[in-house]
């Protein structure tokens, strides 16, 4: 069974994984089209730096996280000297972190999307004299829905399992940082295994949904 503790946790994780999925779709969207279509000499090191985070021990991602958005990094120094808060050890900073590190997860398939498009298309919009901002909502967001339904998914996923990342930024706070991943560890760190099998459990379906979901839309293409 699970507790009220755990379904606040749960509740947390999907308020975060919905929200990180919005913010990266938004910002994944324009950096796919761009690093699709660029031939600038750029496009090796911007690639390599949305991908970084696949490589990179979250806890790396983390402690770096920590130290720029801490009271005596630059951005955590830039926010007191306007009165605000700092991020670490708040939600808004867990959703920060959460947007770094699955940035990969929803740019890269929505690259291989546009990268796949067929180009004859895009140039036949632009000789009946489409403009550009209509050729790409009319033409190219259509031909990739495979892509960004993948894009969507994954990140929504990614954010779901992340531990490393949030623990490091978010610490442990119930009801403000503490999502599902760090009540499983909180309940096996006390060894209360029965309801780290709940909790696990739960992952590990959610896990094959998600896995089942991405391989019956890829068959579908």
């Amino acid at each position: 069974m699970l507790s009220p503790e755990d379904w606040t946790a749960i509740s947390l994780t999907l308020k975060l994984a919905g929200l990180t999925t919005g913010i990266l779709l938004v910002i994944a969207t324009p950096l796919a089209w761009h690093l699709a279509y660029t031939q600038r000499w750029w496009k090796a090191s911007l690639n390599a730096l949305v991908a970084l985070p696949l490589v990179l021990p979250p806890t790396v991602l983390g402690f770096y996280l920590l130290i720029l958005l801490g009271p005596k990094g630059w951005v955590g120094q830039s926010m007191k000297s306007i009165g605000l808060d700092t991020l670490p050890f708040s939600f808004t900073g867990l959703l920060v972190a959460s947007v770094l590190y699955s940035l990969p997860f929803v740019v890269q398939p929505i690259q291989a999307a546009f990268s796949g498009l067929d180009r004859r298309l895009l140039e036949a919009a632009t000789t009946l004299q489409a403009r550009p901002l209509d050729t790409f909502f009319s033409v190219a967001l259509p031909l990739s829905k495979h892509g960004f339904l993948t894009a969507t998914v994954l990140g929504f996923a990614h954010t779901v399992g992340e531990f490393g990342v949030v623990l490091m930024i978010g610490g442990n706070i119930s009801g403000e940082t503490r999502v599902v991943s760090v009540q499983l560890y909180d309940y096996v760190e006390s060894m209360n295994y029965q309801a780290a099998h709940s909790l696990a459990a739960l992952l590990v379906l959610f896990a094959f949904s998600v896995l089942l979901s991405l391989y019956y839309l890829n068959r579908g293409k």
